[in-house]
């Protein structure tokens, strides 16, 4: 039996299109965080919109969608419900503090828009713009100065925006650690490396902004660490690890006294070495407690510190990190995100200094999402290790071969300094370019 029937849907769209009269259910980002005392209302005001348009990119609306009973094709619905499908429809739906999004929760699917070589002079100025930005905090709060939360959302931003359009470029510019500036350094890193893998798993444009100011905070509360504590050389004794774990406790504090909407940032600054046994700081939290941007950036700061030199650490490979990450899923990391981290990151990921079998050596300047292990390597050194005075791109999943024949293939990666090859040195002169060489063609050894 023919006939129409009514269908209750959500959709999401960008604040631009919001009218009078559209049913708000959700947002992109905590309510909390927002000046909205109302979890869902009903537009009814133009200032509303106002405000809806400066907190979040996009929401979720409700509305009724008239259908056609057995032959399934919609009947026209509501004019405000028309051609609101901007980007790939999601369902925006916050996860549950403790839970991994749930697994009805559909992606966002996005594509590279410009490639490394293009992007890498705008994502150079945003890094070092979110440098200065983060050390600006660190040695602010120290002296008790007021934490600008306004400048850190507008530069943390900048480098989603760099990381929507290509985040190799962003990633590659992680790996060029300095010693003494490692706290302020760490924190942009992780607030990098945590918008990638934001963007990995899909999260709209609004949650990933959040989750990379999370990882810009997470570490505040260390300014309240006394330095000889925090840059000690040698082992810390059960006192100075107790003072130690405490910069949690700390972050949370200096967060809240901010007055701004927070919410989530205090929660990842407080819960972010929590694990998911229950054997975690600062309350041992069970893992359906922990929330989910704490368990994301629990991941990235655990793989940023491994890959970082300290003052009582070398700085280990990518690979040996995530190995680590690997044998800790699910007592120390969520096991779902960790698998999805592992996948995101691969063994090889952009700025790694790699030696191929033959001995060539090159940096790694783009990864490829279903070929981690066969990336676009910059080749800068000859199989006798001297400077190829042409570099080029090979795009390894191509299979180009050297001139015996050979096939290449990565053996390994070395340390940055390696056969005098400084990543820095190489961003800095503009020699990160990704125009791989055509399928089938040959280096020509320049000795």
């Amino acid at each position: 039996m023919r006939g129409t029937y009514s269908e209750l849907i959500e959709t999401q769209i960008d604040v631009a299109d919001l009218e009078i009269g559209m049913h708000v259910t959700r947002l992109d980002r905590s309510w909390e965080e927002t000046d909205f005392l109302v979890q869902g209302f009903v537009i009814n005001h133009m200032s509303e919109i106002h405000a809806l348009r400066r907190q979040c990119d996009v929401v979720v609306v409700q509305g009724v969608v008239k259908k056609q009973r057995e032959s399934g094709k919609k009947a026209a619905g509501p004019g405000r419900l028309a051609g609101m499908f901007k980007r790939k429809q999601t369902d925006a739906q916050a996860p549950k503090p403790g839970a991994t999004r749930p697994a009805s929760r559909k992606r966002v699917s996005y594509m590279n828009q410009v490639s490394v070589g293009r992007e890498m002079q705008t994502a150079t100025m945003r890094f070092e713009e979110a440098q200065s930005t983060a050390k600006s905090i660190m040695s602010g709060l120290r002296i008790s100065r007021t934490l600008d939360i306004n400048n850190a959302r507008t530069v943390v931003n900048s480098c989603v925006e760099s990381v929507l359009r290509n985040e190799n470029a962003l990633m590659l510019l992680t790996k060029i650690k300095n010693q003494d500036e490692y706290t302020a350094e760490h924190c942009i890193n992780v607030s990098i490396l945590a918008a990638a893998f934001g963007k990995s798993l899909g999260l709209m444009k609004g949650e990933i902004q959040n989750l990379a100011l999370c990882g810009l905070l997470h570490d505040v509360g260390k300014v309240r660490i006394p330095n000889e504590v925090l840059n000690k050389p040698s082992s810390l004794t059960d006192e100075e690890f107790a003072l130690m774990r405490n910069h949690t406790v700390h972050g949370r504090a200096i967060l809240m006294s901010t007055g701004a909407p927070l919410k989530t940032a205090v929660d990842v600054a407080f819960c972010h070495h929590e694990r998911v046994d229950g054997k975690g700081y600062p309350r041992g939290l069970p893992a359906e407690n922990i929330p989910y941007f704490a368990k994301i950036i629990a991941l990235v700061d655990t793989y940023d510190a491994i890959t970082s030199k300290r003052v009582y650490q070398k700085a280990l490979a990518s690979m040996h990190a995530l190995d680590i990450i690997y044998n800790n899923r699910g007592t120390q990391f969520d096991t779902e995100l960790a698998d999805a981290f592992i996948q995101m990151v691969g063994i090889y990921p952009p700025g790694s200094i790699v030696e191929m079998v033959n001995g060539e050596v090159g940096i790694v300047v783009e990864s490829h999402a279903q070929h981690k292990l066969k990336p676009k390597v910059l080749m800068v050194r000859d199989a006798n290790k001297a400077p190829i005075c042409y570099s080029r791109v090979l795009d390894l999943q191509v299979a180009l071969k050297d001139d015996s024949g050979m096939v290449y293939q990565i053996a390994k990666e070395v340390p940055d300094g390696t056969y005098d090859i400084v990543l820095q040195d190489f961003v800095r002169d503009g020699l990160i370019v990704t125009t791989p060489l055509p399928e089938n063609a040959h280096i020509e050894q320049t000795r």
